[in-house]
């Protein structure tokens, strides 16, 4: 049942998008031939004429559409006739285009103001982080922080923990061996290599077979991440805003991979003192912790994390709520939350289109559903409004993209015509417009592919 009320909200959202464009085509004047639900593709379950408008629903209903006599190729209607969607003012046109996008992002607002007023909070996006159990080996460095289960995770490295990602961003870049090292403190290693071993200060290369004293317990200083960059979730391997490291060379990375646990080393082949230094000092940088146990905060010893970037810490989150008891924090509260959930659809959506996000892992509709009946079912019928505005954002940024035969792509073409005064060539757009519609069924299957295989391996 909660996957049914599921499914009936997208379908909602859907609805809502089309009559965005049937209304506000209607309350211009402009002539519609068709209002339907559904792409027509396969079967027709239902079709009613009423007036001149003919009312369809599709098999395929993961989709609808708009139809004027434009999209007729038989109609009779004059080519310079004013019912033709194509004869009306571009400024006309754009507003049809838009009111599916604008008719979604209304029912965003409109299901958190609802689920505000009557549930009286919302999420935060902030959650309180704690540690359920260490899954680390006992040598581990997380066995001697003095970190207990059940602690909430307060502070990193004086940043403030608001999300378990969070914790994982630092640990990522914390990782032993990751490849980084900042010049700065490369350059404090050159002079103590230079210390260990006064010979090598007075040469440039430093020759193959000499024998070199290493710098022991060699730490990296710890890193600070920017609230911002936590808040935004900057990819693992992304750079974040003050990271001053540079990246080794292959040469460097495998000198220290050579070097690793050895006091001294006879070199294989010539280095430079720069190469050496910079081999010693990718270490492993310190992750200082701040825990709240028993209303007290906590300091713990610093934790070190391995090669895979795992402190060996399994977590838990609880999300902070947002009161909303009156109208000024209902709409405040709606403005911010949905505010946060586009902003991170649109980091989402760069992520996808960098090429940072795997094929395997783009899912749709029938994922949604699965997770949105689990979620209905878990946390009631509130959250699963929620993840319903969430959903009508996100048609609405994903329509509006210039892309061809979505509505931005529309609009895009309207906006060509407006700068240089004459519609592209109908027969352009049509050939442009098929060509990635084609794209997106082949796109659409591919995620419906990816979403039941993920179910099929109980990966949600």
């Amino acid at each position: 049942m909660s996957i049914i009320i599921m499914i009936l909200l997208i379908g909602l959202l859907i609805f809502v998008h089309e009559l965005g464009h049937f209304l506000s085509a209607r309350a211009l004047g402009i002539k519609v031939s068709r209002f339907a639900l559904g792409f027509p593709i396969g079967p027709t379950l239902w079709s009613k004429k009423i007036g001149d408008v003919e009312y369809l629903v599709h098999a395929c209903l993961l989709g609808g559409y708009v139809a004027f006599p434009d999209d007729d190729k038989d109609s009779d209607l004059p080519l310079d006739s004013k019912d033709r969607f194509a004869n009306r003012p571009v400024w006309q046109r754009m507003i049809v285009i838009s009111a599916g996008v604008i008719s979604n992002v209304i029912t965003a607002f409109v299901l958190v103001i609802l689920t505000a007023a009557v549930w009286g909070q919302l999420p935060s996006g902030q959650f309180q982080v704690f540690a359920d159990k260490i899954s680390a080996a006992k040598t581990e460095s997380i066995w001697q922080s003095g970190l207990k289960e059940g602690d909430q995770i307060f502070k990193i490295n004086g940043s403030d923990i608001l999300t378990s990602y969070a914790i994982s961003l630092y640990a990522k870049n914390s990782a032993k061996f990751d490849g980084k090292v900042d010049p700065e403190f490369a350059k404090e290693n050159i002079e103590l290599l230079k210390k260990l071993n006064p010979s090598i200060a007075k040469e440039g290369n430093i020759k193959s077979g000499t024998q070199i004293i290493l710098p022991q317990n060699i730490i990296e200083p710890a890193i600070k991440i920017p609230d911002k960059d936590l808040f935004s979730m900057q990819l693992f391997n992304d750079k974040y805003e003050g990271d001053t490291r540079t990246k080794l060379s292959e040469q460097q990375i495998k000198l220290r991979n050579t070097l690793e646990g050895k006091q001294t080393y006879t070199l294989a082949e010539d280095v430079t003192l720069e190469d050496l230094a910079f081999a010693v000092s990718d270490t492993v940088h310190p992750v200082n912790i701040t825990v709240l146990r028993d209303g007290k905060t906590v300091d713990l010893k610093p934790i070190y994390p391995n090669q895979d970037g795992l402190m060996g810490i399994m977590l838990s989150s609880k999300q902070k709520l947002m009161e909303t008891k009156n109208p000024v924090t209902i709409i405040k509260g709606a403005y911010d939350y949905l505010y946060y959930q586009t902003y991170m659809m649109c980091y989402g959506l760069w992520t996808i289109f960098s090429g940072k996000v795997k094929a395997s892992e783009l899912h749709g509709v029938v994922l949604i559903a699965k997770v949105g009946g689990d979620i209905i079912q878990n946390n009631g019928l509130f959250s699963g409004l929620l993840l319903t505005a969430i959903i009508s954002m996100n048609l609405a940024l994903i329509n509006f993209l210039p892309i061809p035969a979505l509505d931005g792509g529309h609009f895009m073409f309207l906006v060509i015509e407006k700068i240089t005064g004459k519609p592209v060539k109908e027969e352009t757009v049509n050939k442009i417009s098929s060509f990635f519609f084609i794209l997106l069924i082949v796109l659409m299957v591919f995620i419906i592919f990816n979403d039941i295989y993920a179910l099929i391996q109980h990966k949600f």
